[in-house]
């Protein structure tokens, strides 16, 4: 067995690919792909949903603002008992549930800042695809969310 995929995993590998989602990935890639994709005032569109979502999760605003490539940086703390990283994911996919699109990418990170902190990052890319079943016209957002615990 090459590793543990999880705590009493006994198989040490998967029982099928994943080919048949490609495809739609790729949409979502070649979108990302588009000048000007990236639509215009995070804070605007973005923010508003995150800070109601907030509100019902043990997540906590600190700062949000537009980076220079676009993506828009969210700062949350957990306001939860104790460093959880599965509480945490779940209240963050809640999170990105409030402003996802049709499409939307998460990957989530472990970042050590310069003081030692422990911090979990989320890069999040999500929009609308040009598959013509769509009100709007395609677009869409980069963001990342960082938590760190509460102060």
């Amino acid at each position: 067995m090459v590793g543990l995929r999880w705590d009493g995993d006994e198989r040490g590998e998967g029982v099928a690919d994943a080919t048949g989602l490609v495809a739609g990935v790729f949409e979502l890639v070649d979108a990302m792909r588009s000048p000007s994709w990236v639509a215009e005032e995070p804070g605007v569109h973005l923010l508003p949903h995150i800070e109601r979502a907030c509100r019902t999760l043990l997540l906590e605003v600190e700062d949000a603002r537009l980076s220079a490539d676009g993506s828009f940086d969210v700062r949350l703390s957990w306001t939860g008992q104790g460093w959880r990283v599965g509480e945490i994911r779940a209240a963050v996919f809640a999170l990105v549930g409030s402003f996802a699109e049709i499409a939307t990418y998460v990957r989530q990170r472990r970042v050590t800042t310069e003081n030692r902190d422990q911090t979990l990052l989320f890069e999040i890319v999500t929009g609308i695809l040009d598959d013509g079943d769509n009100v709007f016209a395609p677009h869409g957002h980069t963001v990342q969310i960082s938590v760190s615990p509460a102060p």
